[in-house]
């Protein structure tokens, strides 16, 4: 009965072992065949409808306390005739970087303070923002600059969305039948969408006006953006 018992439990073993083994051994997937990497685009042209603007000024002196209070007034002063006039997604009013830093002499000591505020202006009506910007008198220009809304964005992406997907099919078709096959099945897909911003053209007319008009509004120009959405994957051939 001993001998039967190690005989068994030595061919347990042994199966187990090539068990083992063969669970070790690499899986070999074969080759992709007849499949095609495909990738279109499709864009849309939109007018900028997001305005910014950002008003700013600078303060120095030798107590830092001063400084402070001196930009805080200035800053409060804005908001406050800012939020006057503020409506929601058509001007929207947020405070911007508040900055205060020492200033050194060339012996590496302390013998002055420097500091920055900021307001920023941003929404849809373009003359309210600018008409509202002309007015502040304790900050001035800083920077302005245009973009699209997410109303604008979503909507424009859409468009240009089916156009790429249209031009992928067609694409899809179009190669596969020059291989000499009949349809295809669609393996996998990415898309990817961005949008591409001309360089900001009114931000020289704004600063220029600020200095020579007072109590009026800034003169600016929205241009275009240009939104790409990308499909690509890939098919098999049919």
């Amino acid at each position: 009965m001993r001998i039967s018992k190690s005989i068994a439990v030595c061919v347990l073993l042994g199966g187990a072992a090539m068990a083992s083994a063969v669970m070790a051994q690499p899986m070999h997937h074969e080759p992709l065949q007849n499949v095609a990497q495909i990738s279109t685009n499709g864009s849309v042209e939109v007018q900028q409808d997001l305005l910014s603007i950002s008003l700013n000024t600078t303060r120095d002196g030798t107590d830092a306390g001063v400084v402070q209070a001196q930009l805080k007034q200035a800053l409060d002063t804005a908001l406050a005739q800012a939020k006057q006039a503020a409506v929601p997604g058509q001007m929207d009013v947020r405070t911007g970087n508040f900055s205060l830093y020492p200033r050194y002499n060339k012996d590496g000591k302390i013998n002055g303070w420097q500091g920055s505020t900021e307001l920023v202006l941003e929404g849809k009506d373009f003359p309210r923002i600018t008409g509202t910007a002309g007015k502040i008198q304790t900050l001035t220009m800083g920077n302005v600059s245009f973009s699209l809304s997410r109303e604008q964005r979503a909507r424009v992406e859409g468009e240009a969305q089916a156009q790429a997907i249209e031009r992928f099919k067609a694409k899809a078709g179009e190669v596969a039948r020059s291989f000499g096959f009949s349809s295809y099945s669609l393996r996998e897909v990415s898309i990817n969408a961005n949008d591409q911003n001309p360089p900001s053209r009114p931000r020289m007319m704004a600063m220029s006006a600020k200095a020579e008009m007072a109590d009026a509004s800034i003169p600016v120009e929205a241009g275009k953006s240009t939104v790409w959405v990308n499909v690509s994957g890939s098919v098999q051939m049919k």
